[in-house]
């Protein structure tokens, strides 16, 4: 009900902030204010959708007729970075970006580290000392930054930077000269845009009067600098002209605020900020205030996920961080069952004790909570492996949210290389992936040549191919070409999109383009001569590959196109709309997000990262692998601020849960074929007291440096009171010892253990320490093992002998 002005919304974990924006917007237009005024942008396209369906359901109900589909024509619910895509292509000529045109292609993970190790190679330099994936992380850290590669380049002090320079400033020119631009680039050439160019930022401001964000606390500084410069100073004064702008009419005149500030809405969490890892800045929210002065603030705690027991977990263990706003964190629902913490004695132990208490919470909900109400959540993936094993063996069905897992199938990367190269033939990246996939006999060395004239005279391959009499060639060689060429040019009307074959059907054309490629009949003698599952299931890909098109051209809406700025005279365009479907396609494809991968009705547990569960919920959720150096990550412990997003993962995760909570530990884990003794995490005794049920399930033996031994039984979940006890009180125990082993090993860990020195341990042999740090009794030195490599030991219980 907040009128004008901007708004900041604190919103716990589990207080509906997503009912929070869409029962805004519906009541914004309700209250006369035309629904294309209204822009509202999110992180995932599954968190648009829903946002979207949500506010039709609100403005329509079950009636969407002509006239009841007006009073939502127009509104804008998209991502940051489809939003990024589609001001690009519009104000490509005006941009201020070397080289950018409207036909420009979106490089995915995959393209942008094929078109790095090209860079780098032709720059003489080496993947091994510069690493392909490091320098695109610097890349992306720059451009979070608003920084280009002149930017970067003015800045560079040191070898590495400078170094960095020549490879940024020619990894840029590659991309420019192949058309296309990366996920960093949609949001560093859209904030410069529209910082630099008023015309842009004028007609932005004027479609849209009301801007609403989502998950405001993970915009990182591009982001932070385009809501800014989309939500402007405010309304225009009231002398203003506005009669000549596109789509007013008198009626919407009167809908407009006048006076009032920017009509900016944010709604987040400070404790749910966990993306600082890829440059998420925590401090847009926290100072929102002081960005927009007199914003009011409203704060939500009441959660309608979790039980109180849980809920006192979380608010225990976030209450160690400073860098917040405290807010209550409360429900209204009285009791639920105490969330376990269980101290297990391996792995193999931990994923078994999770199975067991699975099989247990579905047996008590008496059929209630299915297989797809239960997930397991971890820091990183390679915890998944002995859950999945685990899982497997007990015969429950489970899935794997490991990102975008259909469009990184083999099959369908192909197809969707084969409608990149449809939409922007310069795309050369996408080209190299399918010329000669499936073979078509055109051989390396034939295409080197064409590849050599194409760079020799600045143009893209494809174009050169079609030149292919020019080159001497082999004569199968030069007819595959000629052919590929005409294939190509079959598809687009040669560049038109025109072809009365196509009739401007996208999945048609998605259709013909796994047909006359190929790649159909390919895959299906594949699977013919395999006779394998897995192959068959290919072509069963590249159909739903078709389907997808189709679903896309049914759900598409040109009126929530940011192009389409006038709503009642569409202006003019030179793209066909067939290319234009196409490349609308193309981005959503490339813009699917992790959380976007989570099928909600599967009747299976799920399986996922901590970061990727954000946004869902799960009836019973397990958190494993809460040891030190995996949760809190060892990356935070030398870091205050990392430490506490370390911690926000964790409130994270604990809140993903809404009736049950299992948190586990291994006492042994398997590292490298190794088994190493760990430490429990520091958020157990974080988040200890009344509302958390500990037990100590590890094996019996408490020496620091014994095996463990083989054939040892593990032991299932026992939920019982006597399995209960003091976990504190336990990883006390663990740490005295520690602190006893340290003590008596004399001290002052970097005294003992100097830089450079030669140890042996009973099991890596003789290395040479090359750091050292932390305190004796849990610091870590780190040690180069002749013949095994680097590894990193807690000095507790390393066993070293000093040699030297």
């Amino acid at each position: 009900m907040h009128g004008d002005g901007p708004l900041l919304i604190l919103a716990a974990a589990g207080s509906g902030k997503t009912r929070v924006i869409t029962r805004r917007i519906a009541r914004l237009v309700a209250d006369g204010v035309a629904p294309w005024r209204i822009l509202a942008l999110t992180f995932t396209n599954k968190a648009a959708g829903e946002m979207r369906e949500r506010v039709n359901t609100l403005l329509l109900g079950e009636s969407q007729g002509e006239d009841e589909n007006r009073r939502v024509r127009g509104l804008t619910v998209t991502t940051f970075h489809s939003l990024c895509a589609r001001l690009l292509r519009r104000y490509a000529d005006v941009a201020g970006v070397p080289g950018l045109k409207p036909d420009y292609t979106i490089y995915p993970t995959a393209d942008q580290m094929a078109l790095m190790k090209r860079t780098i190679s032709a720059l003489d330099l080496s993947t091994s000392n510069w690493p392909p994936r490091s320098c695109l992380g610097t890349i992306s850290n720059a451009k979070n930054e608003l920084m280009d590669a002149e930017g970067y380049a003015a800045n560079a002090r040191d070898f590495y930077t400078k170094t960095m320079a020549r490879i940024f400033t020619a990894y840029d020119a590659a991309m420019r000269k192949a058309g296309a631009i990366d996920f960093d680039d949609l949001l560093l050439y859209t904030a410069k845009m529209l910082d630099t160019n008023e015309r842009v930022r004028r007609e932005c401001n004027d479609r849209w009067r009301h801007l609403l964000i989502d998950e405001y606390q993970d915009t990182n500084r591009a982001q932070f600098q385009i809501a800014r410069l989309l939500a402007g100073e405010g309304a225009q004064p009231e002398n203003a002209d506005l009669a000549d702008l596109p789509g007013i009419d008198d009626d919407d005149l009167g809908a407009v605020s006048l006076g009032m500030g920017p009509n900016i809405c944010v709604v987040g969490d400070p404790d749910q900020a966990i993306y600082g890892w890829r440059g998420a800045d925590v401090t847009n929210i926290l100072d929102f205030e002081q960005h927009y002065p007199g914003c009011q603030t409203i704060t939500l705690g009441q959660n309608f996920r979790s039980t109180a027991p849980i809920l006192s977990v979380a608010d225990t263990l976030i209450k160690r961080n400073t860098k917040r706003k405290d807010k209550p964190l409360f429900t209204s629902s009285e009791g639920g069952e105490t969330p376990e913490a269980v101290l297990c004695r391996d792995e193999r132990h931990e994923a078994e004790l999770v199975t067991d208490w699975f099989k247990k919470v579905q047996e008590d909900s008496d059929g209630r909570l299915a297989w797809r109400d239960m997930a397991v959540f971890y820091r990183t993936n390679s915890l998944s492996r002995v859950v999945e094993d685990t899982l497997r063996r007990a015969s429950i069905p489970y899935t794997v949210a490991r990102g975008t897992a259909f469009y990184e199938r083999e099959e369908v990367k192909h197809a969707i290389a084969y409608l990149r190269l449809a939409a922007n033939t310069a795309d050369d990246v996408s080209l190299d992936r399918i010329v000669n996939t499936p073979a078509r006999g055109i051989g390396k060395t034939s295409l080197d040549k064409v590849r050599a004239g194409a760079v020799g005279e600045g143009i893209p391959i494809f174009e050169m191919l079609a030149r292919s009499g020019e080159f001497e060639l082999t004569a199968r060689s030069a007819k595959s070409m000629q052919a590929f060429v005409e294939m190509i040019n079959s598809w687009t009307g040669a560049g038109t999109f025109m072809g009365a074959e196509v009739a401007g059907s996208l999945p048609e054309l998605v259709e013909r383009v796994i047909e006359e490629s190929g790649l159909r009949s390919h895959y299906v003698q594949q699977a013919k001569k395999t006779q394998n599952e897995s192959d068959a299931e290919r072509v069963d890909n590249l159909d739903e590959l078709v389907s997808s098109a189709r679903q896309f051209e049914e759900e598409f809406d040109p009126t929530a196109d940011p192009l389409a700025f006038d709503l009642d005279n569409p202006e003019e365009s030179d793209v066909p709309p067939l290319l234009a479907l196409l490349r609308a396609y193309l981005e959503q494809v490339a813009l699917v997000a992790d959380a976007d991968s989570v099928d909600p009705d599967q009747g299976a547990v799920t399986l996922m990262t901590l970061h990727a569960a954000k946004g869902l919920e799960f009836g019973a959720a397990a958190i494993v692998g809460l040891e030190e150096g995996l949760l809190p990550h060892a990356r935070a412990f030398d870091s205050e601020p990392q430490l506490e997003e370390e911690r926000r993962l964790a409130f994270v995760g604990i809140t993903r849960a809404m009736k049950h909570l299992l948190l586990t530990a291994a006492r042994y884990r398997t590292v490298r074929g190794f088994s190493e003794r760990t430490i429990p995490s520091r958020f157990f005794d974080e988040m200890a007291g009344d509302h958390l049920r500990v037990s100590d399930q590890s094996d019996p033996y408490d020496g620091m440096g014994e095996s463990i031994p083989q054939g040892t039984p593990t032991k299932s979940f026992d939920a019982s009171p006597a399995a209960s006890g003091s976990l504190n009180d336990r990883l006390e125990q663990i740490r005295a010892q520690q602190r006893a082993r340290a003590k008596s090993a004399g001290g002052e860990a970097a005294k003992d253990y100097p830089v450079g020195c030669e140890v042996k341990h009973p099991q890596f042999g003789v290395g040479k320490v090359v750091g050292v740090s932390g305190p004796a009794h849990g610091g870590r030195i780190e040690i180069e093992f002749k013949g095994i490599g680097k590894k990193t030991l807690v000095l507790g219980y390393a066993r070293l002998t000093r040699m030297g």
